[in-house]
């Protein structure tokens, strides 16, 4: 899909609305016009008729142009406005609904640049649904106002018609450079955006060890770059914007001055010289209305051809249609990938099972290809769940079957319930709660489960906002869950708690821990040792303990 293509697909989504917007722009603008010929016709039939009538006649015609003019503008630009506004967040939502999905790895698309995409560049594209019917309405103008003066004389009509074509010519050379420069403007605002949002995540540990000056200083070389570009934007269009002024003066003025000169020599009346004036003053505004929409149409491709970045990146694995059976066992056979070594281990169906991982590298390379966000020909060897190949798998099975809860896993802004169950469907809440220690946090505020967490659990501490990703694994249920350093920001005791309750409350379901935490070790059914990419032992924590000292100085405390 590319930019031109989502462009039509939004004008072909609303041709109704911009159907009838574009007749009642065109009614307003036609009224518009009608307005200066009226006064012209007033003028003129007022000089030979001077009479009540032909004056209440003359008021009663302006009063149906005014009333014209004032509900086609007001019906249609909520028409079009309308129609603008649904299109724009229906390419808010397929645009977000993309960027929450996994991508090829060789797409630079940051969660901050994909934002950015969803909210402006979707409202820019959008704009297309106003841009076309004004367009076209501008147009109603031009050639009523040029037919209404070649009726008064042929050389006033050519002239407008023949300047509009120049100025229209002119601008939209001068509109080619406006869209290069929008489009590398909102690259690097896009750019500056995801730049945010990395610092927003990484700031904790940025003022850890003291790298926070020097990430800031860091965007703010991107926010200069984007800084620059938009003064160089606002420098194009502020040329655009003179000379499409300074052409329409030229034209206005030519009309005027022409007009004057037939009057003078007795080729025009009075009336239409007056007329031929008053069409000369309106017809700056839709000619300057005219003379914007290349300009506008240029940002909304620029920006559809953004959002088309989005809407065509690769997803990270084309998954299959196949779904696993219940039984819920994993075997992971020689898979290599990353720090993984012919990786190769099965847990049966309801086992409690431990992975110490000597190397840190090496779990995060396990839980994410358990995960399934790497796509199976990034890897050899094959996962299997109940003996399906996870290639073989769509996605949606794999998440109802197996669930890996990362060490880092995200806190949204909400509450503690809407954390813990988002989909609204579990029937394990209570017993989350309870087995990740969770309790504290939901007695300590008056609302319960219904207190309000901020922004990436801004308003929790590093443990509890732990705990409640942990409660948030175990609410689900799954029929195999994979869990990631689920402990590490508590105290001892209350590890101990939490590991003694996990063992508990998965009894009878297939539970796998990354972890070289001596309670949830402890817990687990048996340990496998991960040690250079592969298994190099495989017994209970206390077999281990006693009989491998190089374990026992991995994971005692």
């Amino acid at each position: 899909m590319h930019g031109s293509e989502i462009l039509r697909t939004a004008l072909r989504r609303n041709l109704g609305a911009m159907t009838w917007g574009t007749a009642l722009m065109g009614l307003y603008q036609a009224g518009e016009t009608a307005f200066p010929i009226a006064l012209g016709l007033i003028v003129e039939h007022t000089m030979r008729d001077r009479t009540p009538a032909s004056l209440a006649l003359s008021i009663a015609a302006l009063a149906v142009i005014i009333t014209t003019v004032s509900f086609s503008w007001r019906f249609g630009m909520r028409v079009l406005q309308k129609a603008n506004t649904t299109e724009a967040h229906h390419w808010r939502v397929r645009v977000a609904g993309c960027g929450l999905q996994p991508v090829a790895r060789d797409v630079d698309l940051k969660s901050g640049e994909v934002l950015t995409i969803a909210t402006e560049d979707a409202d820019q594209t959008a704009d297309i649904i106003e841009v076309v019917p004004l367009l076209i309405s501008s147009l109603v103008a031009v050639l009523i106002a040029a037919t209404a003066l070649g009726m008064a004389d042929v050389r006033l009509g050519l002239l407008v018609i023949i300047g509009t074509a120049a100025i229209l010519s002119i601008l939209s050379v001068m509109s080619r450079r406006i869209g290069a420069s929008t489009q590398e403007q909102q690259a690097r605002v896009a750019r500056a955006g995801a730049k945010v949002a990395d610092l927003i995540t990484g700031l904790r540990p940025l003022r850890g060890f003291g790298g926070n000056h020097a990430a800031f200083r860091s965007y703010r070389t991107v926010s200069t770059e984007a800084t620059h570009q938009a003064i160089t934007v606002a420098k194009v269009n502020g040329a655009y914007a003179g000379t499409a002024l300074a052409l329409n003066a030229i034209l206005a003025a030519a009309v005027t001055l022409t007009a004057g000169h037939l009057a003078f020599q007795g080729q025009i009346t009075i009336g239409e010289l007056v007329m031929a004036v008053g069409l000369a003053q309106f017809i700056m505004e839709p000619l300057k209305l005219f003379s914007e929409m290349p300009k506008y149409v240029m940002i909304a491709r620029a920006s559809a051809e953004r959002m088309a970045l989005v809407l065509t990146a690769p997803p990270a694995m084309i998954p299959g249609q196949e779904r696993p059976s219940p039984s819920g066992d994993l075997e992971v056979d020689c898979v290599r990938y990353g720090s993984l070594r012919k990786l190769k281990f099965q847990v049966s169906a309801g086992e409690f099972m431990a992975i110490a991982a000597y190397q840190p590298r090496a779990a995060a390379d396990l839980a994410a290809i358990l995960s399934a966000t790497i796509p199976p020909d990034a890897y050899d060897g094959a996962i299997r769940i109940s003996g399906q190949r996870t290639a073989d798998l769509s996605i949606e099975s794999i998440r109802e079957h197996m669930l890996v809860n990362p060490y880092d896993g995200e806190i949204f802004a909400g509450t503690l319930r809407s954390n813990i169950d988002p989909s609204g469907t579990s029937r394990m809440i209570a017993e989350a709660v309870e087995a990740s220690l969770l309790t504290d946090v939901v007695a300590l505020h008056r609302e319960g489960l219904d207190h309000t967490v901020r922004d990436r659990g801004a308003n929790l501490s590093g443990g509890q906002r732990q705990r409640l990703s942990l409660a948030r694994a175990l609410a689900a249920d799954t029929g195999i869950l994979v869990l990631h350093d689920p402990t590490t920001a508590v105290d001892a005791v209350t590890e101990q708690l939490i590991a003694r309750n996990i063992a508990d409350l998965r009894r009878g379901r297939t539970t796998i821990v990354l972890t070289t935490s001596p309670p949830l070790l402890n817990a687990a059914d048996r340990v496998l040792v991960l040690d250079d990419g592969v298994i190099t032992a495989d017994d209970t924590h206390r077999n281990l303990l006693t009989t491998d000292q190089t374990y026992r100085q991995a994971v005692a405390r």
